[in-house]
């Protein structure tokens, strides 16, 4: 892919975030390296970020039972990039009363173990790891699991059609680095909140959904399954494209104007 990215770079890419897209490769020393992936050839204004396919079985709202775990978190503690606020959030939570920090690998122990968690816990706990999100987080949306999401800046699927502040709870680092400010910020929400919030979850578990149901996925796509809504999203972008074509074609000569995406 690092041979063809230039030529693949115009296209709509539909990628599940953008947290290494500016990372120099491995084999990289220095910013001027022609293994840099640059601004230009992932953009907001052009792609789309999809959702990651999730693990767990989607929990129906009339399904949903007592809670009696206040925060849940599984995965690795050690990972690289932005890991090291994983690291601090979990050495600051472990001994912490109601709270759930543990260590485990997406395999069939580890997905029962999830399943179990996630499903008798308040909040699940979604910091950053070698990228800004993962399957974990659409995990917990259909496990009616109201996500902490910790980050100063992350982009998110489906922006715009999808309203995150209506079922998850949003964090900057900064807060959620200073010791018990986040358990007592889960404990001040009231019963009538934590239950709009798995409401609000229940109405957009299908919006995540790749699946349409079918044997062996043969059949129409959900109108509002993850499918459709990648299509509506990329739809959205096209005007965009046209105008920052439109700017760059109009540009005069000689004239040098940083561009906003790489659209041809």
């Amino acid at each position: 892919m690092w041979h063809v990215k230039a030529e693949v770079a115009p296209a709509i890419l539909l990628v599940v975030d953008f947290g290494g897209w500016y990372k120099l490769d491995s084999k990289a020393s220095n910013e001027s390296s022609s293994d840099m992936i640059h601004h230009t050839q992932v953009s907001l204004l052009k792609d789309v970020i999809v959702p990651y396919t999730h693990l767990l079985p989607r929990l129906p709202l009339s399904e949903n039972q007592k809670r009696e775990i206040l925060l849940y978190f599984k995965g690795a503690k050690h990972r690289h990039r932005g890991g090291i606020v994983r690291e601090k959030l979990w050495d600051l939570l472990i001994n912490e009363p109601r709270v759930v920090m543990e260590e485990g690998f997406p395999n069939a122990t580890g997905k029962e173990q999830s399943i179990k968690g996630m499903r008798t816990s308040e909040f699940c706990l979604h910091p950053a790891g070698d990228t800004p999100t993962s399957c974990r987080l659409f995990d917990a949306i259909q496990s009616l699991c109201i996500p902490v999401i910790v980050s100063d800046n992350i982009e998110l699927p489906f922006e715009g059609m999808v309203d995150y502040s209506k079922f998850a709870v949003f964090v900057s680092v900064n807060d959620a680095l200073q010791p018990s400010w986040l358990v007592n910020h889960l404990r001040s929400y009231s019963y009538e909140q934590k239950d709009r919030f798995r409401h609000n979850m229940a109405v957009v578990q299908p919006i995540f959904e790749y699946e349409n149901g079918q044997p062996g996925g043969i059949g129409p796509i959900s109108p509002n399954g993850a499918i459709n809504y990648i299509w509506r999203k990329v739809h959205r972008k096209l005007p965009m494209i046209k105008e920052a074509i439109i700017r760059e074609k109009r540009k005069p000569p000689g004239v040098s104007v940083p561009l906003r995406c790489h659209c041809t």
